[in-house]
């Protein structure tokens, strides 16, 4: 009797270690299209200055790619819960890998500025509806106490691609084209694809996930003052960081006089920099959460200000570049922090308004830094940057106050 009651619990203990170790290959095929997400939302930061040429538009109105792409997911993010509907999440996730393949050989071929932003448009509705499920998602894919790792597999390729994709499309686009450097993104799109399609398991949508509307759950967040004002903070922080970052090329291009090797390099050295930030985070915000939201914006704030006043330097701006990549990357990790930490309770609908307040910061903010880089050049961009990134800074601090 003893002897079948072993058999049987070592049984049940083999099928529960098969249950918790039944999806891991689609969460890391999830994290495969979180790469690809990145690299398609953010290429066109180091391909401007060939695309406008393509185009004869200047190099702001094609970061509006990047504003009309940050709109889009804003949308998407409070809306795909009612269009999808009792849709199984599994095909909706699919869909959006497929639209993203789709995005990337519109972008490859398009014969004008509208197609161009066309595409763009469409990776937008790929960021919101992703990111707006991936936590949703990783509950269904693991067991609750493997969410964070889930998760952290998730943020590993987003950091993998902040790390790789800016300099691999200088380089692509130097070799093949800024063309070529988008098409990629297609067999990139199509494997991500494959995988997702074998490793996924349904996901239908439980009865009890329509009872509520999302746009009034989060409503009901923003009547707390301590999340309106910390969603504030969040906003103007990716504003501020976006109004720089998405003119670095031009900047590094035409001011520093940089060649497309050199800009390779330095958005590289600003990737592998903001890894190592990411990875070190954690520990900073051991000590205090607030305290180190506070610290980031004012640093970076210094940072944009220290740019200005080198202007031509290459080695000093390259030294401070790879600084900002440090402290700016590892920032999206203390505002999730933050939101776990003020929210448990209501992690789902926070993440929400947090995907479409990032969202819309980064459309706001790469929309303002190409009005004022046509029209007063690196200097006023970086300063007004600044300026928003201080803004931050003072609002997560009022932030920190009212939750006490």
């Amino acid at each position: 009797m003893q002897t079948n009651q072993q058999s049987l619990n070592a049984q049940a203990t083999k099928q529960q270690s098969q249950i918790e170790a039944a999806h891991w290959s689609g969460v890391f095929a999830m994290s495969l299209c979180v790469f690809a997400l990145i690299a398609s939302e953010f290429m066109p930061v180091s391909l401007l200055t060939p695309i406008a040429s393509a185009f004869t538009v200047s190099e702001g109105l094609v970061g509006q790619g990047i504003a009309i792409s940050g709109a889009l997911a804003v949308i998407t993010s409070l809306l795909i819960p009612v269009i999808a509907g009792g849709l199984d999440r599994k095909y909706l996730l699919l869909g959006m890998t497929a639209l993203m393949g789709v995005s990337g050989a519109v972008i490859a071929l398009s014969g004008n500025y509208f197609t161009y932003m066309l595409g763009r448009a469409l990776i937008g509705v790929v960021v919101g509806g992703f990111w707006s499920m991936s936590a949703a998602a990783a509950m269904r894919l693991v067991p609750a106490h493997k969410v964070p790792r889930a998760l952290a597999i998730f943020n590993g390729g987003n950091a993998l691609a902040m790390i790789v994709a800016a300099p691999l499309g200088a380089y692509l686009g130097a070799v093949i084209g800024w063309r070529g450097a988008f098409f990629c993104l297609v067999p990139l799109s199509v494997i991500t694809f494959a995988w997702q399609w074998r490793s996924l398991p349904l996901m239908p949508v439980e009865s009890s996930a329509n009872k509520s509307n999302p746009a009034l759950q989060v409503i009901g967040l923003l009547a707390r003052r301590y999340v309106l004002i910390g969603s504030l903070a969040v906003g103007m922080f990716f504003m501020g960081q976006f109004v720089l970052y998405t003119y670095l090329r031009p900047f590094l291009e035409t001011t520093v006089g940089a060649s497309v090797e050199t800009i390779s390099t330095i958005l590289l050295i600003i990737g592998a920099a903001g890894f190592v930030g990411t990875s070190l985070v954690n520990r900073v915000l051991s000590i205090s959460i607030n305290k180190t939201l506070i610290v980031i914006p004012m640093l970076m704030a210094v940072i944009a200000l220290l740019i200005v006043s080198l202007q031509s330097a290459l080695l000093p701006v390259a030294i401070l570049l790879a600084l900002w990549g440090f402290i700016a990357t590892a920032a999206p990790v203390g505002w999730w922090a933050w939101l776990t930490n003020n929210l448990p309770d209501d992690a789902e609908a926070g993440g929400g308004l947090l995907v479409a307040v990032i969202q819309l910061s980064i459309a706001l903010g790469s929309t303002l830094g190409g009005v004022l880089y046509d029209a007063g050049g690196y200097a006023i961009t970086f300063g007004c940057a600044a300026f928003i990134l201080s803004v931050a800074a003072v609002l997560a601090a009022m932030s920190a106050r009212a939750g006490q």
